[in-house]
């Protein structure tokens, strides 16, 4: 099993950037693809961001794409979503989570942090 908690959420404006990260404990870390979802209110959670065990391959939601950097630092357990040119829509709870499937399957997450949230002003 691992435990994952995020932080680094906060209100920002739009066109700002926020860095989230995700500390790991547990079952080894490296041995896990690692996404980032979110929920917005009123909404179901959706899927932003994933990245592959060692880091190489990586995923992105198109509403997202090009403005969000997904990364993982396996030494420190930890994996980050950068966050660029935020804008009103992208307010939400962020979840990091832990999967056994890969960076294209969002059906195989096991572990769930307990969430972050993230608002941006307009």
């Amino acid at each position: 099993q691992v435990q994952l908690v995020e932080s680094g959420g906060g209100l920002v404006q739009a066109g700002d950037s926020l860095r989230l990260s995700c500390a790991a404990s547990g079952r080894t870390f490296s041995s896990y693809t690692m996404g980032w979802f979110r929920q917005a209110p009123g909404k179901e959670r959706e899927f932003a961001a994933a990245i592959s065990q060692s880091g190489v391959l990586t995923n992105y939601a198109d509403s997202v794409k090009g403005r969000f950097t997904i990364s993982r630092d396996n030494a420190k357990n930890t994996v980050y979503l950068q966050m660029n040119s935020l804008k009103p829509e992208d307010t939400a709870v962020y979840y990091c989570a832990a999967s056994v499937g890969t960076v294209y399957d969002e059906r195989r997450y096991a572990y769930w942090g307990q969430g972050t949230q993230v608002t941006v002003s307009s």
